[in-house]
């Protein structure tokens, strides 16, 4: 059998990872409207949420949203991290690109020369993935200061206290539904990624021998 008809038959998205992130897309999407209910409850900075964009209706309901979805999201984020490492996803599929990587595949994107095949990174989306779970542990700990700054007062100390610790929370949710609207962008282009990540469609090789 030819070596590209051998690399054909490697499932893009295993079913593991398939699982792992629609888990993450409902969770994470349960945090942020919720999430958007309880800022907008007692805003800290001069602006609101629409109140149809809330989750929850009212505060103490948007609070059972979020915290169901956070223990969610914390037990959907500890396997992906353990999968990721113990199965080398981390190192053979997101590895940290080099600047030159990244400048060269985002000038490429910005010029519509950018090619996209299925199971494979190119260096701009590895740089955003690396950055997007790095958000999500930032995210993490500045929600722990925040959901109990007495017991961790420590914690809230390092991030310049409760006001700041939670204005920097909100910031990086922003960060985090910029991904996401860059993710959904890129699905719209490149239709055939939602399929896989659905049904697990065979890996495309790089290029053909």
């Amino acid at each position: 059998m030819p070596l590209h008809h051998q690399v054909n038959l490697t499932v893009a998205h295993p079913a593991t990872i398939r699982l792992l992130h629609w888990v993450w897309v409902y969770a994470i999407g349960c945090m942020v409207f919720s999430g958007w209910q309880i800022y907008s409850a007692s805003p800290s900075l001069p602006f609101s949420f629409p109140r149809w964009t809330g989750l929850g209706g009212w505060l103490g309901g948007a609070l059972a949203w979020y915290f169901s979805a956070m223990w969610l999201l914390a037990v959907d984020g500890t396997a992906y991290l353990a999968y990721g490492f113990i199965s080398g996803h981390f190192r053979r599929d997101l590895g940290i690109p080099t600047p030159r990587a990244v400048v060269r595949d985002f000038w490429s994107a910005l010029t519509f020369r950018l090619g996209h095949r299925i199971g494979h990174y190119n260096a701009v989306q590895r740089l955003l993935y690396a950055g997007v779970i790095g958000a999500l542990l930032l995210q993490v700990a500045t929600g722990l200061a925040i959901w109990k700054p007495v017991q961790l007062r420590a914690l809230v100390g390092l991030f310049g206290g409760y006001p700041i610790a939670r204005n920097i929370h909100l910031a990086i949710m922003f960060l985090i539904v910029a991904f996401v609207i860059v993710h959904i962008v890129l699905v719209v282009i490149f239709p055939r990624t939602l399929v896989s990540m659905i049904v697990g469609t065979p890996a495309e090789p790089k290029s053909l021998p």
